[in-house]
């Protein structure tokens, strides 16, 4: 059974930071880029980060580059997304998620991933 459980998450004045976790097991993390995604009241789900496993490649969307770093310990099975620098914009449910494949083209698209977890609020005071 495939489970991806974030952590972390929680209410931050603007300009804080916070990490974000997102434990899976051996089997649904290894071999598979993971992804971070966001849904704010009202909108789409939006890609945020994504991390690939064999290469460690990293992919931001525009809006949080510089200010977020998505990184794994494989050996942890655990994917973060450290966030800094926190804009009220920021306030969303996070979700974390796993690729079909490490190979995928287009990590920005929710298409690509097979397993979501079940989200963590993140609420950014102004």
């Amino acid at each position: 059974q495939v489970q991806l459980v974030e952590s972390g998450g929680g209410l931050v004045q603007a300009g804080g930071s916070l990490r974000l976790s997102c434990a899976a097991s051996v089997r649904t993390f290894s071999n598979y880029a993971m992804g971070w995604f966001r849904q704010a009241p009202g909108k789409e789900r939006e890609f945020v980060a994504a991390v690939r496993w064999s290469s460690g490649n990293t992919y931001y969307t525009d809006s949080v580059k510089g200010r977020f770093t998505c990184s794994r310990d494989n050996a942890k099975n655990t994917v973060y997304l450290q966030m800094n620098s926190l804009k009220p914009e920021d306030t969303a449910v996070y979700y974390c998620a796993r690729s079909r494949s490490d190979y995928s083209g287009n990590l920005y698209s929710s298409g690509e991933y097979a397993y979501w977890g079940q989200g963590t609020q993140v609420t950014i005071s102004s």
